[in-house]
């Protein structure tokens, strides 16, 4: 993780630099904003990234003689399939589409957005995937 976080940082001073660049060249506020807001983002996980990567034992991809075998095994627990997600996007895609139609449509998107919030959070509590 210390290589992705070393990338991000490198990346964030590339997209800072273009952000001056772009920001003296064209004068236009958006697109410079957006720039400098790609930096901070970039920053942010690459700043991320390095702290974690010194909490962590070093892994197969920092270490300049490893093989591929050597991160074989067991790569992380992934959740079965879950709905949660389509409840999510159904509640966002009103809310965003109140914008648009009216605010009052958010007093039926929100109810979506919790419930799908609540089962989401909630899944592993409930049914087959119940822990004892």
């Amino acid at each position: 993780m210390k290589i992705q976080g070393r990338m991000f940082m490198w990346l964030g001073v590339f997209i800072l630099v273009m952000a001056i660049v772009y920001g003296v060249w064209s004068k236009e506020p958006v697109g410079t904003t957006a720039l400098f807001l790609a930096f901070g983002l970039s920053v942010m996980i690459g700043f991320y990234l390095g702290f974690t990567a010194r909490r962590l034992d070093a892994g197969a991809q920092d270490d300049k003689d490893a093989d591929v075998a050597d991160e074989a095994g067991e790569v992380g627990f992934f959740s079965p399939h879950s709905w949660q997600p389509l409840s999510l996007a159904i509640g966002g895609a009103l809310a965003f589409l109140s914008i648009a139609i009216g605010w009052w449509l958010l007093y039926f998107s929100m109810p979506v957005i919790l419930i799908g919030i609540w089962g989401w959070v909630f899944e592993y509590y409930r049914g087959e995937n119940r822990t004892q």
